[in-house]
């Protein structure tokens, strides 16, 4: 505990943004990471057609898995600012999103900590 005498720990896991901002992030991030697996599931289904069974009609998957990866991208290191996640942390979660299902896996066990570390 901290008085206005004595300062808070520097080890604290008080965040630097408000707590509005972290919910933002996580909400952004969750909808992302989620969108990315499950595009990631179709980009494998239209590999298995194109290089399986020569079906090039799919091929718009992958653009779209692309600019979604993207995006989860862009959210996951935003959260990762304002939770401060370590640097390996981070990315092993923004690496998770090339694995199909692991994205997922590592989303259900960092939104548990994030909400559990902020009171979420």
């Amino acid at each position: 505990m901290s008085t206005p005498e004595t300062p808070a720990p520097a080890d604290s896991q008080e965040p630097l943004v408000p707590l509005s901002s972290i919910q933002k992030a996580l909400a952004s991030y969750r909808v992302l990471a989620w969108a990315t697996g499950l595009w990631l599931i179709a980009l494998c289904y239209e590999m298995v057609r194109k290089y399986g069974f020569g079906d090039d009609s799919l091929s718009w998957i992958a653009v779209v898995h692309g600019w979604v990866y993207f995006a989860y991208l862009i959210a996951t290191a935003n959260l990762a600012v304002k939770v401060r996640w370590p640097l390996g942390r981070a990315l092993g979660t923004l690496i998770s999103g090339t694995v199909p299902v692991l994205g997922l896996i590592v989303e259900h066990f960092q939104t548990q900590d994030v909400k559990k570390r902020f009171g979420l």
